[in-house]
C-alpha cells in the first residue's frame, strides 16, 4: 500500500468512528441533556489525549534537536 493510500485509508477510517459515533449517540435513549454532557465529556478528553501526545511529540523534537545539536558539534570539533 502506497502513501497515498494509505493516508486516504486513514482519513476514511476516521471519518466512518466520527460518523458512527453521532449516529450512536442520536440513537440513544436518552435525554438530549445528557447526550450533550456525555459529547462535551468525550471532547474534553480527546482535546485533553491530544495534547498529551502534542506535549510528548514536542519532547521527542527537543531531545532530536539536542542530539542533533551535539553530533554536528563533535563532527565539527
Amino acid at each position: 500500500m502506497n502513501k497515498d493510500n494509505a493516508v486516504g485509508f486513514g482519513i476514511g477510517l476516521l471519518t466512518g468512528v466520527v460518523i458512527g459515533g453521532v449516529v450512536a449517540l442520536l440513537f440513544t435513549p436518552q435525554s438530549g441533556k445528557e447526550t450533550r454532557q456525555m459529547i462535551t465529556d468525550k471532547a474534553t478528553g480527546m482535546v485533553d489525549a491530544i495534547k498529551g501526545k502534542a506535549a510528548e511529540a514536542n519532547e521527542m523534537v527537543d531531545t532530536v534537536k539536542d542530539k542533533t545539536t551535539r553530533a554536528v558539534h563533535e563532527l565539527k570539533s
